[in-house]
């Protein structure tokens, strides 16, 4: 538990301040709303259920606001670039951008949930104190005219006690969108899955683009006005608190009370979504324009096992190790975009990817390729954009994990080395390169001197992880991992446990590629 404090604290204490905003804004809305002189009235209708509509819609209009952010990925590589100087805490919290944006699609889901289960008791009761003919204070506020001549300000939006429910949903802006917006939210959740990413990419990325319908749904939601107070100038005129009592007698000939005046509550959600639909215009506007600069592929290579290795030049193009770029092929897909990790390093003329057959377009990609007797397919590039495996070169001692076509980010750091060796670059910081840099070019392994020099298996990471603890008992280690998550947890937890809780010895620092 001591290790997992040291590694993760930072992580740890921004989660709780955002759950803990979530929880107070959500507190501090209910409670306004169950307070309120303005909403008295339509208390006398709805109940709590109106402070639980209005608080989750608060907490939806925060959550919005945040989802869009770690998808920046512009703003991110920038982000990175500025915070260099930065300790490894605060540059790793980058590498958790997806993972926030998932907490934060739930909390959205969450708040969605208990939004649409409150506004279905708001409309039930609608329904109900519409079709009351008591004479009570409910059925005369329900009775409030909708007609602009007899002044307009109603408080029930079911306007006669033949209305459905339905009708009102779908016929309303508010409850129009947010049929829209739900139906939305619930294809891109249920697409998101890990099972329909692998399977079937493509559904989850066409689907995920529908947030364009629930940004603008939400933007207009709030326009209907539904949900409805009392004016604050017929508050002071007539205070609900005294004249409530007395609702027979509103608008009698010398009674002291009027008629209560209504309004709309005013559109806000998109006050809170402006700024980030902003940023991700331009976000989008400045990917475009890259990904439209002309790319030249100078070598394509196939390597075993259904690998395709793409060399190309762009002008302008600098890349960082083990970054990764997004690609296009029009003539496959017009819309979609994929990530790879660049396999060239910094010091080469050209930057290059492997893509590995893992799906229809990646197989229909390196079948286009395979094609001899037609022409090249057009590529379009988007990046690069940065990972956690920048920090690389900033640790004594690195470990680096590659799983299958993971050990690409790797190809990258380990030619750099090469590069950074030859040109004796003294802010290497890492330790022990020499070596491996030394007897890059032998034909034989430089342990056993056999031809093979790999060496396939699983290793024991324990042995590993003691071995390199005792031999550099006050390094800083940064482990690096381009994996399955079931791996990623096995080294998570040799980081932690091989870490000592004293910082002047020997740190394990876990950093997981993310796209």
């Amino acid at each position: 538990m001591g290790n997992w404090v040291v590694n993760h604290w930072f992580s740890a204490l921004f989660l709780a301040v955002w759950l803990g905003l979530n929880v107070f804004l959500f507190v501090d809305a209910f409670l306004k709303y169950e307070k309120a002189d303005k909403y008295f009235y339509t208390r006398e209708i709805l109940g709590s259920s109106l402070a639980c509509a209005r608080a989750s819609a608060l907490c939806l209009n925060f959550n919005s606001m945040l989802i869009l952010l770690p998808v920046c990925r512009n703003l991110l590589s920038f982000l990175r670039g500025t915070c260099s100087f930065c300790s490894r805490t605060l540059r790793k919290q980058l590498d958790h951008n997806l993972t926030f944006h998932k907490l934060v699609a739930y909390m959205i889901c969450l708040h969605t949930a208990i939004h649409i289960i409150a506004h279905l008791f708001n409309f039930h009761r609608y329904s109900r104190s519409r079709q009351a003919a008591d004479g009570s204070l409910v059925s005369i506020l329900s009775s409030l005219s909708h007609r602009e001549k007899e002044g307009g300000s109603w408080l029930n939006p079911i306007q006669s006690p033949n209305m459905t429910v339905e009708y009102v949903t779908f016929t309303s802006i508010a409850g129009l969108t947010g049929v829209i917006m739900t139906i939305a939210l619930i294809l891109m959740v249920t697409s998101a899955t890990k099972f329909i990413q692998r399977s079937y990419f493509e559904v989850f990325w066409y689907t995920h683009h529908f947030f364009i319908f629930y940004i603008l749904g939400l933007g207009i939601h709030g326009i209907g006005g539904i949900v409805r107070g009392q004016t604050e100038e017929s508050v002071n005129e007539s205070h609900p608190h005294k004249c409530a009592e007395s609702f027979e007698q509103w608008d009698a000939h010398g009674a002291r009370c009027r008629r209560p005046q209504f309004e709309g509550h005013p559109p806000e959600s998109w006050k809170w979504i402006l700024a980030p639909v902003v940023l991700y215009i331009f976000e989008r506007i400045l990917r475009f324009y890259r990904s439209q600069q002309k790319v030249v592929i100078t070598k394509v290579v196939m390597h075993p096992s259904k690998v395709l290795e793409l060399q190309m030049n762009k002008r302008g193009f600098s890349m960082e190790v083990g970054q990764y770029i997004f690609v296009n092929c029009p003539s496959i897909s017009l819309l979609e975009w994929h990530p790879f990790t660049l396999t060239s390093a910094p010091e080469e003329d050209f930057f290059s990817i492997h893509i590995r057959a893992a799906g229809d377009w990646t197989e229909n990609l390196i079948r286009a390729f395979e094609q001899q007797y037609s022409s090249i397919p057009r590529i379009e590039v988007d990046g690069p954009f940065g990972t956690v495996s920048e920090d690389v070169f900033q640790y004594e001692v690195a470990m680096l994990v590659g799983a299958g076509i993971g050990v690409t980010p790797f190809a990258s750091i380990l030619k750099s080395i090469w590069y950074k060796f030859q040109r004796a670059d003294h802010y290497l910081k890492t330790q022990k390169a020499g070596h491996a840099a030394l007897n890059f070019d032998k034909v034989t392994d430089i342990v056993t001197g056999l031809k093979q020099k790999t060496s396939f298996g699983r290793p024991m990471w324990d042995n590993e992880f003691s071995t390199i603890a005792t031999s550099h008992p006050k390094s800083v280690v940064g482990v690096f991992l381009c994996g399955p998550r079931t791996l990623a947890k096995s080294l998570r937890k040799c980081c932690h446990r091989y870490s000592s809780l004293d910082p002047r010895k020997v740190q394990f620092y876990f950093n997981k590629e993310n796209f």
